[in-house]
């Protein structure tokens, strides 16, 4: 038999169980860390215990939806559950990307139970100089 020591995780889990499990219309949220890495943003997103294959990324003009779908483990007929703390059901996550983005060319990595995507800056989103031509009056933008 397992012991449990730490009261708030029975109180997170109490409260886990009152909200129920995460349904395709109403999920649950996943946790996730955003950052600027170079010339790309990295978005990382906690989705453990999840199929590669039960991962959905969709990008609609700006929006970025990623879905995914954890389900119960098959367990023997005489198996009887002690303890069931981990989290059931459908996770999603929803974030507005910046028109300075190429949604164009996001790279997505899964590893470890962590889904990686990498969003590269839009060339026209770069700095740029601006050249003076001699004489002329008029203006290059060198890219």
């Amino acid at each position: 038999m397992l012991m449990r020591t730490d009261p708030f995780r029975e109180l997170d889990r109490m409260a886990q169980q009152l909200v129920g499990p995460g349904t395709w219309s109403k999920p649950s949220v996943m946790p996730m860390d955003a950052y600027r890495e170079g010339d790309e943003y990295v978005v990382a997103f906690d989705v453990p215990g999840v199929t590669a294959e039960a991962i959905d990324i969709d990008v609609e003009r700006n929006m970025l939806t990623v879905k995914a779908e954890r389900r119960p483990t098959a367990k023997a007929d005489n198996a009887k559950m002690e303890l069931s703390e981990r989290p059931l059901g459908v996770f999603s996550r929803q974030i507005m990307l910046a028109d300075t983005l190429d949604t164009e060319r996001i790279q997505a990595d899964y590893d470890a139970g962590v889904l990686t995507l990498r969003i590269p800056i839009a060339e026209r989103a770069k700095p740029r100089k601006v050249s003076i031509g001699a004489g002329s009056g008029r203006k290059e933008i060198s890219g």
